[in-house]
């Protein structure tokens, strides 16, 4: 078992941009782990439909 790891998990959200609106995109988080437990989030991001990458800082999350 490692002590220390790093793992990437996608996850499907809504998210709400002023210039697109509602707007439903796969969100994938870095997360480090110790011991199997999340210790924290290192980076979050989404994929556009072009392929180019943004940070989820941009657009709000719609709940």
């Amino acid at each position: 078992m490692k002590f220390l790891y790093v793992k990437r998990k996608t996850r499907t959200e809504k998210r709400y941009t002023a210039q697109m609106g509602m707007l439903t995109t796969k969100v994938i988080y870095v997360k480090k782990y110790i011991f199997g437990l999340p210790i924290k989030t290192l980076y979050k991001y989404r994929q556009t439909y072009y392929g180019q990458i943004k940070n989820c800082d941009d657009c709000l999350l719609f709940v």
